[in-house]
């Protein structure tokens, strides 16, 4: 908090960096760590603060504190305005990806990780050794981690809305019926049976419905779920040896045809293409850095699309 500061309508620039941590974490003590300050230091931030907005900003609530109303109306402004000087300011203007030891967060489904991970994984060793990787799992309203800048990227269907964020085309993917080996029928299944059979399907755990179900009920059939599972990647495994089936991506399709056991047949329905993309943070469009792993991530799905 120290140095030279910049001053806006006599309130100390350097006081919205505080703000906007204690915000976040609803904490003193934590927000103080989070600066390297002293918890004294960050106390003091948080007096001028209420003094300048005439407002107690974060409030005792039993044993936690939680945001005033006025502090809940300033929080996402005051991020965008954050992350509007980090994109434009204080990225640096060069990324050199063999000296880096910078941490990339990605928000992916475990299909997405399934066929893009070991690719990704592997360019990394060889390009980037000191770069580091969090990949983390998709949930309800991922715009939000892109908005508060706790995440980079976020690989997600074109079909959901992240409002306000860039997007970019990274690989399509069709829909293919995936059922064991000695599964009777012709190479084309007739849609009687595609009704008729139980099958396995995703359901993600934060609420919405894949791509493969709404392809369903958009054809007018309702799937008989025999098992409903939370991963892309277990949907092989509850097939393997039963008479189920699962309208699954033919990545994955292939994936499984690989290990053996398996066998692809063509719906009976007219599904498009899934289209996956990559979202990042409007004012995060010239970080080097950024730039460099949505390229990687690109090069990448197209190396795994030669494999499938």
């Amino acid at each position: 908090m120290g140095g030279r500061s910049m001053r806006y309508k006599k309130l100390d620039m350097n006081l919205l960096a505080a703000l906007d941590v204690l915000l976040r974490t609803k904490s003193v003590s934590q927000a103080a760590d989070e600066l390297f300050i002293t918890q004294s230091a960050m106390s003091n931030a948080l007096g001028r603060l209420r003094s300048f907005f005439s407002d107690p900003l974060l409030v005792q609530v039993g044993r936690q504190m939680e945001l005033s109303p006025l502090a809940q109306s300033l929080s996402d402004p005051l991020r965008d305005i954050i992350m509007r000087i980090d994109g434009s300011i204080i990225v640096s203007p060069s990324f050199a990806p063999i000296e880096s030891d910078r941490e990339f967060t990605i928000v992916l489904s475990d299909y997405s990780l399934t066929v893009l991970g070991g690719e990704l994984s592997r360019r990394i060793m060889e390009d980037a050794p000191g770069v580091r990787l969090n990949l983390r799992p998709q949930m309800a309203s991922p715009e939000k981690l892109l908005e508060r800048g706790d995440i980079d990227l976020l690989v997600v269907p074109a079909s959901i809305a992240v409002d306000n964020h860039t997007r970019e085309h990274l690989f399509e993917d069709k829909l293919v019926v995936l059922a064991s080996a000695d599964y009777p029928g012709p190479d084309i299944m007739d849609r009687q049976s595609f009704i008729d059979a139980p099958m396995v399907v995703m359901e993600p755990f934060f609420g919405q419905d894949s791509f493969a179900v709404l392809a369903m009920r958009a054809a007018g059939i309702e799937p008989r779920k025999a098992i409903s599972t939370y991963a892309f990647s277990s949907m092989a495994n509850l097939l393997k040896g039963t008479n189920r089936i699962a309208l699954i991506q033919e990545r994955l399709a292939r994936l499984a045809m690989a290990e053996g056991g398996f066998r692809i047949m063509a719906p009976p329905i007219a599904v498009p293409p899934l289209e996956q993309t990559l979202r990042w943070h409007r004012h995060r469009s010239r970080d080097p850095g950024l730039i460099w792993l949505r390229k990687l991530v690109k090069e990448c799905a197209a190396v795994e699309r030669l494999h499938s």
